[in-house]
């Protein structure tokens, strides 16, 4: 039996994924939570095998929250179950140690094949962003500028591509303004760019942002 937990913070997503896993005689649903702090108290007092989770719900980074858990449960599986696509997110989950990524308009069948890949000690992911992830063998293509960032400033360019002040990011990351401005600086030097106006095309451009 897979064991499972969904983490999202709302309850019609979990509602519709306890639906399509409850039909699977192998898994089971043990545990939920709507928050990143949620989550992570769960995994600390209740062990499973494989975690769904929302990379951007409320609170933290998701990505810091894949780090966390790989921590606190290293055996346990995470795929992330997401709403944006594959170019945002996919890779850095995977490098922060995930099982694999699937956006939420994936079919039941996928998720359910995702989950058992991920349970039996695979990866999973879909079949373009396999075909994108061998590109990058290819010693002749260049990295995006994007790919250069840290996790961190990977966030807060997408924070500034939408619009947020360096005053706006810096409370709901619960930091420093002089501490984003920094990051914020970090940015358009890796990416070779010199205002939010261009940081917030490159990220359109790429399909970085909705």
């Amino acid at each position: 039996m897979i064991k499972l937990f969904l983490a999202d913070d709302h309850t019609i997503v979990r509602q519709g994924l306890k639906k399509i896993l409850t039909d699977q005689p192998d898994m089971k649903v043990i545990g939920e939570a709507s928050t990143a702090e949620e989550i992570i108290a769960l995994v600390r007092s209740t062990m499973c095998d494989v975690l769904l989770l929302d990379v951007t719900m409320p609170g933290r980074s998701g990505l810091d929250v894949i780090k966390d858990l790989k921590l606190i449960a290293p055996k346990m599986h995470i795929l992330v179950f997401s709403m944006h696509p594959e170019a945002q997110f996919a890779v850095r989950v995977l490098r922060a140690g995930g099982s694999g990524y699937l956006t939420k308009d994936s079919a039941p069948d996928e998720i359910v094949k995702a989950i058992r890949r991920a349970a039996s000690g695979g990866k999973y992911v879909s079949p373009a962003l396999a075909e994108w992830l061998a590109t990058l063998t290819e010693t002749d293509i260049e990295k995006p500028a994007h790919e250069r960032l840290s996790d961190r400033e990977f966030q807060i360019m997408r924070l500034i591509a939408n619009g947020k002040s360096v005053t706006e990011i810096a409370q709901q990351l619960s930091l420093s303004i002089k501490t984003i401005s920094t990051y914020r600086t970090r940015v358009l030097d890796k990416m070779r760019l010199k205002s939010n106006a261009e940081v917030a095309r490159y990220a359109v451009e790429h399909h970085l942002i909705e």
